[in-house]
């Protein structure tokens, strides 16, 4: 086991608060949507709030998994089933960097383009350790 890895949770879980707070104020109305989500809508659309709620449960998961992998929390499970989840973590952000990317709105990919890197960056080193 890595000493490295549970500090390297502190700044992922970090990330992933602030993106759920921001997610959360998108669902309450806040006309924020030119940070998120393609940056097209100011306020979400009804189905878009929905999957600002699911994003914040997958946020919740990957926070889950990075403790499980860091041990940090304990889990019956074996081993290998963190160390498989935190991969599939990683790859899920390494890909949500190339949305970012190609964002049209300049807002968006001023806040989300290094806020994903870093998270996958985070995630790959703690899928590493």
């Amino acid at each position: 086991m890595s000493t490295v890895a549970p500090f390297l949770v502190i700044p992922f879980t970090v990330l992933l608060f602030a993106l759920a707070v921001l997610q959360i104020l998108l669902i309450v109305g806040m006309p924020l949507g030119r940070f998120a989500w393609g940056g097209t809508q100011d306020r979400l659309s009804p189905s878009r709030r929905i999957a600002a709620g699911v994003a914040i449960v997958l946020y919740a998961a990957f926070v889950v998994i990075a403790l499980l992998r860091s041990h940090v929390i304990a889990t019956p499970l074996s081993d290998l089933v963190g160390i498989i989840a935190m991969w599939v973590v990683t790859s899920y952000l390494f890909f949500s960097v190339v949305p970012n990317l190609a964002s049209k709105s300049p807002q968006e990919k001023r806040l989300m383009v290094p806020v994903s890197a870093a998270l996958a960056i985070l995630a790959l080193l703690i899928a590493l350790s």
